[in-house]
């Protein structure tokens, strides 16, 4: 599933939907897929043919991207400003990272809508639904987080 042109086609959904939120400026970073981008091939070949491409191919179509950058670093340095984004190339890679850093206040927003869209990011909870133990944080953090965006979807 990780192929030059699909990557292309998120990176520039992706930088549009930063933009139709206010993040004008700042570099995307692309996270690896395989552990040490794949070390030529040893653990894969999805950097070499697919994802470097893709890159090179943005980067001289004028978009603000690098990679791949090292999963087990990206996210870390997203977060002390070296990038603005990370696109993480499965699911579960960009929700630990984000998980990691405050679990209940992780909000998913949803792009390519007419309409914006925000969730809680932890998933249903039935584990412990009608216990009690449910925490209303997340739900608060999503609705002040759709409020926030909202006039960017006024037209």
């Amino acid at each position: 599933m990780i192929k030059k042109d699909r990557i292309k086609d998120y990176v520039k959904r992706c930088l549009e939907a930063l933009r139709k939120l206010g993040v004008q400026d700042g570099t995307m970073a692309i996270a690896e897929l395989n552990p040490h981008s794949g070390e030529h091939g040893l653990f894969g070949w999805e950097e070499v043919n697919e994802i470097i491409p893709a890159v090179e191919e943005l980067q001289a179509e004028g978009y603000p991207v690098v990679g791949p950058i090292g999963a087990d670093s990206v996210f870390h340095q997203a977060a002390i400003g070296k990038y603005n984004s990370v696109l993480s190339l499965y699911h579960d890679q960009g929700h630990i990272a984000t998980k990691t850093l405050d679990f209940e206040k992780t909000i998913a927003i949803t792009n390519g809508m007419p309409i914006l869209r925000t969730s809680v990011d932890h998933g249903t909870a039935f584990d412990i639904a009608g216990t009690g133990k449910v925490s209303a944080v997340s739900m608060i953090e999503a609705i002040l987080l759709a409020a926030k965006y909202a006039p960017y979807f006024t037209k």
